[in-house]
């Protein structure tokens, strides 16, 4: 019986030893040469005779950098197809990149087969630079290089098609992420010139090199950083009556100037208004005016105890370039900053009809550019007979400025609104002067 024990015991632990297994490559796809942005197709034949398989992975290798991967199912021996994407990256030449097949069975045991694989960049026979409203044909004028020639306007936004090329090439774009050129994406490259007319607009499709671009709006030499294609913007350092100087907008002379922060002069020389300070400038190209507010620590500034920082405008009636272009109303990202003049005082002009309704409005002053601290009518008093100041009983809500009952403002008319606080945040005055 002892003798049979042992015998059964060891049968079992032989049993349990787990098999290795075998698996076997067998490649039907010669990895001769492909280009760069290609779908790379591949069949394989796998088996294991003594190990049911797991997966098979096929890899692609630049140097020792894996750049792309492919893994299949395989349940059971046979053929297998599949497909590696061969990515396409700017400044990299052609050369010679490694195919790893790497099969696997259920008991983790692997084989690997490498192949090399010569790659080159595809030389495209021409680009399409696509635009909202056409394509543009641009014509290879050497290896890698494109162009488009043609009457243009100063700024033609758009992304650029390459076709396929070969029977496992892909349609590649090239768009604007993260303010540069990158493969694969539809964001708009925002090409700009000068000025419109016949002009070149160029593109490597190694290095991703692109022209034309205005790079330098400035202010005071100071370039500003871009947001998107029509909102620029700078944080500057300016001083009372500092001259401006402001570059690379072609048609200055038909932008708004905020007259509470920019003076211009009859020779034409712009200058700054407000008290000596930090301000952030957001140049806006489609309603062709810059946005002034006050900085604080590099964050929008806001009311300070001491009657200092920024005090912000909301609500309706009011808006700047105009009341047509851009009413604030409550939207408090349209919140409009005023000017801080010096002794705690805060002024906005307006042009009745034009950047404040004439005879009705229902704007309110704030602490910040958002909602938390404001002026009630129990902080704020008037000595305008024009103005009254809600109360909540009155036909506005506390602190709500309204027009008086049978007046309004003259037409075209320029008027200057001044809050002074130099008596505190709890006894300010508003007036109202024509300007």
């Amino acid at each position: 019986m002892i003798f049979t024990s042992i015998l059964l015991f060891g049968a079992c632990k032989k049993d349990d030893v787990k098999k290795a297994g075998e698996p076997f490559i067998n490649s039907k796809t010669d990895f001769e040469k492909a280009h760069f942005g290609d779908s790379l197709s591949f069949t394989i034949d796998v088996k294991d005779d003594e190990v049911p398989l797991s997966t098979l992975k096929a890899q692609l290798f630049f140097s020792e950098e894996m750049v792309s991967e492919t893994v299949i199912r395989t349940k059971t021996n046979g053929e297998y197809t599949g497909k590696l994407y061969i990515p396409y990256l700017p400044n990299i030449p052609n050369g010679t990149a490694t195919v790893k097949l790497i099969l696997q069975n259920i008991n983790l045991t692997i084989t690997e087969m490498s192949y090399d694989l010569p790659l080159e960049r595809p030389d495209y026979p021409f680009l399409t630079l696509v635009t909202e409203t056409k394509e543009y044909r641009m014509e290879r004028t050497a290896l890698y290089e494109y162009a488009l020639s043609d009457q243009l306007p100063a700024k033609v936004n758009g992304y650029i098609k390459a076709p396929a090329v070969g029977t496992q090439g892909n349609e590649l774009t090239f768009g604007w992420e993260n303010n540069e050129i990158t493969q694969g994406v539809t964001g708009n490259i925002p090409f700009s010139n000068s000025s419109s007319g016949n002009y070149d607009i160029t593109f490597n499709t190694f290095d991703y090199e692109a022209a034309p671009f205005i790079i330098a709006y400035a202010i005071n030499e100071k370039v500003m950083e871009r947001l998107d294609d029509n909102h620029f913007r700078l944080d500057l350092a300016l001083s009372k009556g500092e001259e401006l100087t402001i570059d690379g907008i072609e048609d200055l002379e038909s932008w708004w100037l905020d007259a509470d922060f920019i003076r211009k002069d009859d020779d034409g020389k712009l200058s700054f208004v407000p008290q000596d300070g930090n301000y952030r400038i957001t140049a806006d190209f489609k309603l062709k005016y810059f946005i002034f507010e006050v900085l604080q620590g590099g964050s929008l500034a806001t009311l300070q105890p001491d009657g200092t920082g920024a005090v912000w405008i909301i609500g309706d009636g009011i808006g700047k370039p105009s009341l047509s272009a851009n009413t604030v109303g409550w939207d408090t990202g349209k919140a409009l900053c005023l000017a801080p003049v010096g002794d705690k005082k805060y002024q906005i002009t307006v042009v009745a009809g034009t950047t404040m309704n004439a005879n009705d409005i229902n704007f309110k002053f704030f602490h910040q550019k958002d909602w938390g601290g404001e002026f009630t009518n129990n902080v704020l008093s008037t000595t305008s007979d024009i103005i009254f100041i809600g109360d909540g009983a009155n036909g506005r809500d506390s602190g709500n400025l309204g027009i008086v009952a049978g007046k309004s403002f003259e037409s075209g008319v320029t008027y200057l609104f001044t809050l002074d606080l130099s008596k505190g945040n709890d006894k300010a005055v508003l007036t109202v002067d024509k300007n």
